[in-house]
């Protein structure tokens, strides 16, 4: 990662679709004028203001399985809540008729974000064959169909040409911006929109099964940037038989396997359990460092560790001196202390973490 990007740390995820929001016009009303009067119990007692919900430092990551039909902004929105966490973001959008593996940090984990983000993907998603959709989903309005179906063989045989670094034009229904308006927003307002392609990776792309001829499920490592609704458009054109993906689910992100993730309904199972006395928090949550797992790690002194928080370089010498360049993440008695840059032996904190709250639990990564 370059040195702007790790400048650009605290940018929010640009690929989240905006939700409106209402405007009031004129005045807002008031107690004095009479057109909104605090409540009153029965006996005409006025009825005191609920207490509002005290948020708190919570640091780390929840890799949430999410259900089918919830928004990752909605998802990130029940998480922050069920936390009371001050603050929240995910580490890429996952479509509303999509489930599995959103990442969701909390606290000083928002500062790791885009080192998720760069990670691989794994997706499990099944192909429809017959129809093309204008979202390449089960969602979007058919535009062209056909009576073909494809053959195991020509489905495996077709494989190698959309493996490695690859040119792909995203969906017509998708975040790309176009002229500084997103596609969708164009699209969905009846505008053609013209996308270029761009090279994306590929990395494995495999046929797990056949069950009928209308349908194929495959299985795709891919990297940043990868649009598996636009891989099953392509694919099936390329096998004459159009197609658009009907079931689509992320197993992985980045360092988060699937067998981390947690359902929905389990999180609010422990967290109601840890407001009643009989549990922990901490349970749910992974550190802030295992986005980091890539990054190599430098342990300081103490005294080196304060000069970092303050924002001050360091400069290690002789034996203690790092051997390599580039970004690090800095330790001090196994706390997480700051992002850097080493050059040199010279340590410049880019991002420095303030981890007093709640923190995530090593203990939930031990396995793995």
């Amino acid at each position: 990662m370059s040195r702007t990007d790790i400048d650009n740390l605290n940018r929010p995820h640009p690929e989240e679709r905006p939700e409106g929001a209402s405007r009031r016009i004129g005045p807002p009303p008031s107690f004095e004028t009479g057109a909104l009067r605090p409540p009153q119990d029965e006996g005409g007692e006025r009825s005191q203001p609920q207490k509002k919900r005290e948020k708190r430092d919570v640091h780390g990551w929840i890799v949430l399985d999410k259900p089918v039909g919830m928004t990752s902004t909605h998802a990130v929105a029940v998480v922050k809540r069920l936390f009371a966490a001050k603050r929240a973001g995910h580490a890429g959008t996952l479509d509303p008729l999509a489930s599995g593996c959103l990442p969701i940090a909390l606290g000083e984990a928002t500062k790791t974000v885009p080192f998720v983000m760069d990670g691989r993907k794994i997706y499990l998603f099944t192909v429809r064959w017959g129809e093309e959709r204008d979202t390449d989903d089960a969602e979007g309005r058919v535009v062209a169909t056909s009576e073909d179906r494809p053959t195991e063989k020509a489905i495996r045989a077709l494989l190698p040409q959309f493996t490695g670094t690859i040119e792909q034009v995203p969906p017509r229904f998708s975040a790309v911006k176009v002229e500084g308006e997103r596609a969708y927003d164009l699209a969905r307002d009846g505008e053609t929109v013209e996308l270029a392609s761009r090279p994306v990776d590929i990395h494995r792309l495999d046929l797990t099964s056949v069950p009928d001829a209308d349908h194929a499920l495959f299985e795709a490592e891919c990297g940043k940037g990868t649009y598996v609704r636009a891989l099953a458009r392509d694919m099936g054109r390329a096998l004459g038989c159009r197609g658009h993906v009907s079931a689509l689910r992320r197993a992985t992100v980045g360092p988060f396997p699937e067998k981390l993730m947690i359902p929905l309904e389990q999180l609010e199972a422990l967290c109601h359990r840890a407001a009643i006395g009989e549990g922990n928090l901490a349970d749910a949550l992974l550190p802030v460092e295992t986005a980091l797992d890539d990054i190599p790690a430098l342990a300081v002194s103490r005294a080196d560790a304060a000069r970092l928080q303050r924002g001050q370089a360091v400069l290690l010498r002789g034996r203690d001196a790092p051997i390599f360049r580039g970004t690090v993440h800095v330790t001090a008695s196994g706390q997480l202390i700051a992002l850097a840059e080493v050059d040199r032996g010279e340590i410049v904190p880019k991002r420095v973490f303030n981890l007093a709250g709640i923190l995530g639990s090593a203990s939930l990564r031990k396995g793995i």
